[in-house]
This record gives structure tokens, sequence and C-alpha cells, in this order.
């Protein structure tokens, strides 16, 4: 009986324990995965290894058009394509994406390059 009185004004006394989320962010965790933020076009090769590796079949390559899309909504954020990528060039942030009201792809396209008056893809 007194164990549970003291556990009854432990509680009213005590702060909240949970946090004020909008106004109190908790820290993120070491190994947390947030989402695919994209890659570096300049970098990446457009092997299609990251398509290939992929569990749920979210990344699409083209090498002849050097477009790399991927659909967020059918990402699992396992980062295996990140891991799989030969040349490092997918990035992953630690955020987690923003609530988003459309579903829209990430589509990256390399812009050819212009060296003096040739035009390089």
């Amino acid at each position: 009986m007194f164990e549970m009185f003291r556990n009854i004004f432990k509680n009213l006394f005590d702060g909240p324990s949970t946090r004020m989320y909008p106004f109190t962010k908790r820290k993120s965790f070491a190994l947390v995965r947030g989402q695919i933020s994209g890659i570096d076009p300049d970098v990446c090769i457009y092997c299609g290894l990251c398509q290939r590796r992929c569990p749920a079949l979210a990344i699409a390559v083209d090498k002849p058009t050097k477009t790399w899309t991927i659909d967020q909504f059918k990402c699992v954020v396992c980062g295996i394509c990140v891991e799989a990528c030969p040349k490092h060039c997918i990035q992953m942030d630690l955020q987690y994406k923003a609530p988003v009201s459309k579903k829209s792809l990430l589509s990256i396209q390399q812009q050819p390059k212009v060296d003096g008056d040739t035009l390089t893809p």
C-alpha cells in the first residue's frame, strides 16, 4: 500500500516522462538510417549495380541518358545501394524525410560538360 502511494507522489511531483516533440527533438542514434538524398552525378558511372542490389526495386538507372531515379516511397532505407556503389556516390542522410502530400520521384540526370568548343557527354 505504501509502495503505491510513493509511486503516486513521485509521478505527481516529477517532471514529464515525454518530450515536447516539435520543440525538443531527440538526438539521433549512431546507426540510424534516414533517407537516400541522391547521388553525385559527376562521380556516378551509371553501372546499375545499385539498381540490381536494391531489394525494393526502388532505383532505376538508365546508362544511355545518364539518369538515376529513386522512388523514395518504395525505398526501405536498407543502405545496400550505398554499400554496393563502386564509386560511393550515393548519399544517405541521417534526417528522416519530411511528410509530403504528393508522391514524387527523385530523378538526377548528368549534365553534359562543356570543354572549350566541344561538348562531351
